[in-house]
């Protein structure tokens, strides 16, 4: 498993491993339940995918690097005979104008490319995005929310569906999965701002174009019958009680 300390990473090798599978990371460090190897570079990565059958990428740096990161993956795990990859991505990445989303879907890519049998899972954003969102905001007299509708998911409830596709056969494309409500910014705030103690009011904000029209039009929410349970109130009652 690539990422394997990350966010998303940990609590996915904790399933796996107290599930009794043998499961690794793949880190540049190594360690305990870990192999050291550099993505960027490529080094050891040859030598950590050795006897491997499965490999659940999870690793990000939040910018181009992962696109290296992915191709060195991918080759290495084409010379290693690796028989599935799990990858994990964002719903509507490919209909969203960011310019990180089009670098998730240039990993799909790369992970289709490679010829090996893929499960691909795309998820809503984390809790811990949204609660970012409006953190990084501390400084500012109004807290800015965006006139966008979200979906947050729990990492944990992530972190189980990708440990469950791991140990399973390789499946493609599986449905895209989110959290238990479609939620305004504004109200998400407002749920955020209870939490927290904030007193400072919100300001939405709507912009033309391309962006905002994407969003409007729900493509980085999950219809139907909602996979995620934890609530972003929950979070928020577990971070900041």
């Amino acid at each position: 498993m690539t990422g394997s300390t990350g966010q998303l990473g940990t609590p996915t090798l904790e399933a796996l491993i107290a599930a009794g599978h043998d499961a690794r990371g793949l880190t540049r460090r190594g360690g305990a339940d870990a192999i050291a190897a550099d993505l960027l570079t490529g080094d050891g990565v040859d030598e950590g995918l050795a006897g491997i059958d499965t490999v659940v990428h999870l690793a990000t740096t939040n910018g181009k690097k992962d696109l290296v990161i992915a191709e060195h993956l991918a080759a290495a795990a084409v010379r290693a005979k690796v028989t599935h990859l799990v990858l994990v991505s964002i719903v509507g990445i490919d209909e969203i104008p960011l310019s990180f989303y089009k670098q998730r879907v240039r990993i799909e890519e790369i992970m289709h490319a490679s010829g090996i049998p893929l499960t691909l899972q795309r998820a809503t954003q984390f809790h811990s995005l949204v609660d970012s969102m409006f953190s990084a905001q501390r400084f500012l007299p109004v807290v800015v929310t965006p006139a966008i509708r979200f979906q947050p998911i729990a990492v944990e409830e992530v972190a189980a569906k990708l440990a469950e596709l791991a140990v399973g056969p390789p499946l493609g494309r599986v449905p895209d999965i989110g959290g238990p409500a479609q939620r305004t910014m504004q109200d998400l705030h407002s749920a955020w701002r209870a939490a927290t103690g904030g007193k400072r009011p919100a300001v939405g904000l709507r912009l033309p174009g391309k962006l905002f029209a994407a969003y409007d039009a729900g493509v980085n929410l999950v219809e139907g019958p909602a996979y995620g349970r934890g609530t972003f109130e929950a979070y928020l009652a577990d971070k900041y009680r």
